[in-house]
């Protein structure tokens, strides 16, 4: 078994009791006692859960995640404090510190602080964690939270893979995402600073930065990024918007992104679910501006869906 077989066989076990796996049941087969109550047959108790005091946890120095957005953590304190702890936290036990250190879930550790809790469910993890191993697991658990930023999320793929030596593939396999998911992370990446900062701050989406990454140009990245936000432009408008800034400095763009030298078709037409979708645009339509335009049309879509509802 390689390298990637044993992180992912140790990192899946690992992951999933922290979620509440590895209890302890009646074999297969084996019928219920009539003295067990209906209620109690088939239940047992997490063989490490248990109920730490909070100022008895620490959070793990190392922990590959540096930020935490204060407005998240107190919209997580509330739902601790109305409906409680639904997930139990990984911690270890350090003799030297004489505290348990956080292995996953550090933010519901921050929350439950803010909350007020007095102890919090943990699942302890007996006997040594490799630090290869801590590491990967806690990047694997940033990559998976829902509430990552699309710049942090990438940050997190970047750092899973220079770890582990993955590729993207690799990557998008051990975390059961989409490759192209990866893919356009970590073009997130190569933006310039100024642009990265419009997605982090929200005012520019990850889609639309992405089609903006196509261009190389750190200034031209910029001036689209500003054309974007300050005229509102859809990712299709922006599609059009790199192919105007190709044609003009076609030095600007990546290999292979530029202004195609045949001519494009102005219109393309699909047919699903027993329907004709048609794109136009007077200046041809290729695969990128098809896309964009669909996926426009979705969002809008949804929005009249959501107002409807």
């Amino acid at each position: 078994m390689g390298k990637l077989d044993n992180l992912l066989k140790a990192g899946g076990a690992n992951i999933a009791e922290s979620m509440g796996a590895g209890l302890n049941r009646p074999a297969a087969g084996v019928a219920p006692t009539s003295t067990v109550p209906s209620r109690w047959q088939g239940v047992a108790k997490s063989k490490n859960a248990v109920e730490v005091p909070i100022d008895k946890i620490v959070p793990d120095p190392d922990q590959p995640r540096e930020e935490f957005e204060p407005e998240a953590l107190e919209r997580l304190a509330e739902s601790l404090k109305t409906r409680g702890q639904l997930q139990p936290i990984r911690v270890r036990w350090d003799e030297a510190q004489d505290r348990y250190v956080v292995v996953c879930g550090e933010r519901r550790w921050r929350a439950a602080s803010i909350a007020g809790l007095a102890t919090l469910q943990c699942v302890v993890s007996e006997g040594p964690i490799d630090e290869g191993e801590l590491r990967a697991l806690q990047l694997i658990e940033n990559c998976l939270r829902e509430d990552l930023k699309p710049i942090e999320q990438a940050k997190a793929f970047r750092a899973l893979m220079d770890r582990n030596g993955w590729s993207g593939n690799q990557t998008a396999k051990a975390l059961g995402v989409a490759q192209p998911t990866v893919v356009r992370a970590l073009a997130l990446l190569d933006l310039s600073e100024p642009v990265q900062e419009r997605v982090e701050a929200g005012t520019l989406a990850p889609g639309t930065a992405y089609e903006i990454g196509k261009i190389r140009d750190p200034e031209v990245q910029h001036e689209l990024a500003d054309r974007v936000v300050s005229e509102g432009l859809s990712r299709a408008e922006t599609v059009e918007a790199v192919r105007v800034a190709a044609r003009r400095a076609p030095s600007t763009v990546g290999k292979g992104r530029g202004a195609g030298k045949t001519k494009l078709p102005i219109s393309r037409t699909l047919r699903a679910a027993g329907c004709k979708i048609t794109v136009e645009n007077r200046k041809g339509v290729d695969d990128a501006l098809m896309i964009a335009a669909l996926r426009d049309a979705l969002d809008q879509i949804e929005a009249l869906a959501d107002q409807a509802a």
